[in-house]
Parts: structure tokens; sequence; C-alpha cells
């Protein structure tokens, strides 16, 4: 058995397991069709098919397009291509100016490469080759660095020093074991453990040397952390209460202790010829991302001017370090997969049209923060009032072929037992999957409910489900590849989430939302 064979059946196995010992919703007797909704004509059934999700998937996640990085031009290549494909099926553009296209800045803020400047023992140090600034903040330090052997060591007093300590290695249950490749992983939690104990003991700076272990994933981090911090104007904030505005950049002195990632090989120079100096320059600017929209009108004179809206993202996560013989993070199941099968809906759909009016909205840099969402949810093409459901998707192609997950199905989280029953009725007749309810927890250690498109939307009052199949190993790597896809897995969740949205768009009174509910984190 191959390596990956392993992985799949080890996989299975485990998923197995879930069928009998996770908690998981059922079908329950009130959940049900609207009263009165008839289903789909033969037609629109057949208009979901297996192959064309093989196509377009293999299309959207290829090497040409270089991993749909929100704020680069792939993702505006990639994004044409997405209108494109709704031009042939046959809908409207519902964006900006009678284009398929809704329009935004993204505001980046990162370390600039060209004006900071860093030097160890006296020499010079490459910014994010050598010394990885772990914050997004200025620094102006200079002087004699305090070696401290063992961070956990309390007795010596740090305020005012450049501290330089060896990593810790993190407790094994703060290694998060469902995203992104290992090391990265097990690095970011021994970063934590380590700066942790420093902190808040006010030291100027904080040089953490990598040892073995961190030192595997020291370039994926650099390359990782090089990206800086994004955010997007005017926009539906990120929590409750929060500002719609993006907040200043931060100055120097203000914010978190400046800390930094350095090679292993520099840790000898720290302890025998202690002198760092950090000049740590920001730059932030603005790149154009985009949303892409696309509408079908309902059959109803009383009920067109209501919208289901489908959500999905077409970015992904673009070219990175060179891993298994390839750099570009494409994307298949992230989220390439729900593009996809939103496409199908949407062909389905026309085959026979609906009561309410449909939406296909494809946000922008996800990856970046939700911005694409946020932005729309704040700047919508037709009023939040009109939207009944939003169905968003994310990752729906791997695992076991027999288990999914329906975030947004259970309190907190829930915002409409409308709209779940009528997903759990639509789950009872085409996918039949165990529905796992532990990743829609607020007490999941992934947070996976707030990390997808359907947030911004549940946050401003509108009944909103997330359907997933859930990380995996291949998550933001090079491995997330057409060819890991369950096709027929697929399938069967493009036909769940086509269903529950012709339940939305048919039903007489539109999906009520839960009395008292509002999106805590």
């Amino acid at each position: 058995m191959t390596p990956l064979g392993a992985l799949a059946h080890r996989v299975n196995i485990c998923a197995a397991a879930l069928l009998l010992a996770a908690p998981v919703l059922t079908a329950q007797a009130d959940a049900a069709p609207p009263p009165g909704v008839l289903a789909p004509t033969a037609r629109a059934w057949s208009a979901l098919r297996e192959a064309d999700l093989r196509r377009d998937l293999f299309a959207m996640a290829s090497p040409a397009m270089r991993g749909r990085e929100g704020g680069t031009l792939d993702e505006l290549k990639a994004s044409i291509w997405v209108a494109a494909q709704y031009a042939t099926i046959g809908l409207v553009p519902m964006g900006d100016d009678g284009t398929w296209f809704q329009w935004f800045n993204m505001v980046r803020t990162r370390v600039s490469t060209t004006a900071s400047r860093a030097s160890i023992a006296g020499r010079s140090v490459g910014v994010f080759r050598d010394i990885i600034p772990y914050n997004v903040v200025p620094v102006e330090a200079a002087g004699r660095v305090l070696w401290l052997a063992n961070p956990l060591d309390t007795t010596v007093d740090v305020r005012g020093r450049i501290v330089a300590t060896p990593v810790l290695a993190p407790p094994p249950a703060t290694v998060r074991v469902s995203s992104y490749p290992t090391r990265v992983r097990f690095t970011e939690a021994a970063m934590a453990a380590t700066l942790r104990t420093l902190s808040r003991r006010g030291a100027a700076a904080i040089l953490v040397v990598a040892g073995d272990s961190v030192g595997a994933a020291f370039d994926a981090i650099g390359v990782q952390r090089e990206r800086g911090s994004y955010d997007v104007d005017r926009a539906t904030p990120r929590a409750n209460g929060a500002s719609d505005r993006v907040a200043p950049p931060p100055q120097a002195g203000a914010g978190p202790v400046p800390s930094f990632l350095v090679r292993g090989a520099l840790g000898e120079s720290l302890r025998e010829q202690p002198e760092a100096e950090l000049s740590i320059r920001l730059e932030r600017f603005e790149s154009p991302s985009v949303n892409v929209i696309a509408g079908l009108r309902g059959t109803d004179a009383k009920l067109r001017n209501e919208y289901v809206l489908y959500s999905s993202h077409q970015d992904a996560n673009g070219v990175r370090l060179l891993a298994n013989g390839d750099s570009v993070l494409a994307g298949a199941d992230d989220n390439g997969s729900v593009s996809v099968a939103q496409f199908a809906a949407a062909r389905a759909f026309v085959a026979q049209r609906p009561k309410r009016s449909v939406l296909f909205v494809h946000h922008g840099s996800e990856e970046r923060g939700l911005l694409g969402s946020r932005y729309h949810s704040a700047h919508p093409v037709i009023p939040l009032s009109q939207v009944v459901a939003v169905l968003n998707g994310d990752m729906i192609g791997r695992n076991h072929p027999d288990t999914a997950a329906l975030l947004g199905s259970q309190p907190p989280h829930r915002s409409s037992i409308d709209l779940v029953h009528w997903a759990i009725a639509a789950n009872a007749r085409t996918g039949k999957f165990v529905i796992d309810t532990t990743w829609d927890r607020p007490t999941h250690p992934e947070g996976w409910y707030f990390r997808s498109d359907h947030v911004p939307y549940a946050r401003l009052g509108v009944p909103s489900l997330m359907y997933t199949t859930n990380l995996h190993d291949d998550y933001h790597t090079a491995g997330d590849i057409p060819e890991r896809i369950d096709y027929p897995k697929l399938l069967r969740i493009t036909r769940w989430m086509y269903l529950t949205g012709w339940y939305a768009a048919n039903a007489a009174v539109r999906p009520a939302v839960d009395p008292g509910f509002k999106l805590e984190r």
C-alpha cells in the first residue's frame, strides 16, 4: 500500500468510527420540506452531473490558475473565468454597472523587505531569510542581547532588553491536528508556547532561535509571515462592536512585543557575541480584489424580489515554496469544490426556475480574512432584507464518503431552525450523509464555523448555513489538487446544497430567524 493509500485507509477507518461514536444530526420528524413544495423535475436533476464537476474543477484548480491568490492577477484571471462559466450557463451579471464583478480594495500591511534591516553579532542578516518578524509592528532596537538559556526561568529580569532564547517544545495538545502541514502546525504552537513565557515580562524584543523541529518549517513560515496582514475598509466588522474602518498602521512601541524567529545556525552567534540591531519598517498599500456575482430571476411575481444566496470563494493561496515537486497551492477542495458545485446548481435552476430569485456569489480574498463577504454584506447588490437564506460551502470533496458537517445547525451558531430542518430534509433525499455536529460547536479547537463566508451574513441576521466535509492533511498545501477529490461524494453534496436552495426558493414563507439570535464569538 502506498503512503497515500495508507493515509486514506486510516482516514476511512477513523471516519467509520465517527459513524458509530460522534454526535450527529439525524432526520427529525419536523425536518421536512416546506409544505406544498414539489421536488425538482427530472430535467433539473439531470443538470447535476459528476462529469461537469470534474471538468470544471480540473480547470479551476489547474496549474495555469497559479493558486488564485487574493489581490493578485491570478485571482482576477480566475474571476474572469468564473464569470464566463455563468455567462455560458445562462445567468445574468449582478455586479457593478451591469457587470459580473463587484470590486473592492484590500488593504495590506506588511514588513518592508527593502526598508527593513537586521544584524546579529555585527553581521547583516536577511529579513524573512534568516530572521522572521513574527508580528507586523515597526521596531527600532539595538544593543546587547540577553541570552536566556531557559525561557521558563522567571528569575531573570528581561525588562527593556533584547532577549534571545531557544524555542520551547509545545505541549502536544496545543499542536492543531487538522490544518496546514504538520511542521508548520508544530512551529506555530512552539512559538506560541515560547512567547507566552516572555511577552508580559517587559522585553523590548524577543528572538526565538529555531531548533531542528522548528527549523524544518522555517522557510514555509517565512513565506507565510512575509505576506503581512489584510483588511477591507467600510465592511462588516470581524466581530460584534468592532469598527467598520481599517485601523491605522501600528506605531513603534504599541501593540505586541516585537518577536522574531531566528535560524538555528545564528544561535551560536547570539550566545558568543550577543549583539543585535533591528530596524523594521512597515509598508501599507491597496490591491484590487473582486466578488463575482451572477443571478437568476424567479418566476413568481410576488416572491421574485427575494433571493436565495449561494456562497463560495474563488481565491486560494497562490504560489509558495516548492514542496514535493509543486509550489502551487491549487485549492481544489478549498474552495474550487464549492465553486463548481455552484455552477452545477445554476444549471439545475436554469433547467427549472424557482419562484424566488437565486444569487450566486463567489467572494474574493476569503483566504485573506473573509474580505469579499465582509465587503458584499456591507454593500450588497440587493438589500439584505431580501435575502431569505445564505447557503455557503467550504471544502466539500474529501474525507469519508458518508460524513459531512452542517455548520449553523445548532445553537449558538444556529440562525434559523426552519432552514436547518429544510437542509436535513434535503440531505435525507440526496446525500444521506451522517452529519457530524462536533465541528459546529463553539468549543471545537479549529473554530471552523467562524472561518468562512457565511459569517458576515449571519452576523447581520440573515439565516445562514455552511456545508463542509472538514479539514484534511492537504489543506493549504500543494497537495490540494483535483486528483484527490471524491467526485461521487462531491456530486451528492452538490445535490444536497441544490435541494436545500430549491426548498428555500419555493417555500410560501421564508425561513424565520430564530428569536433572539445574535452571533457571538
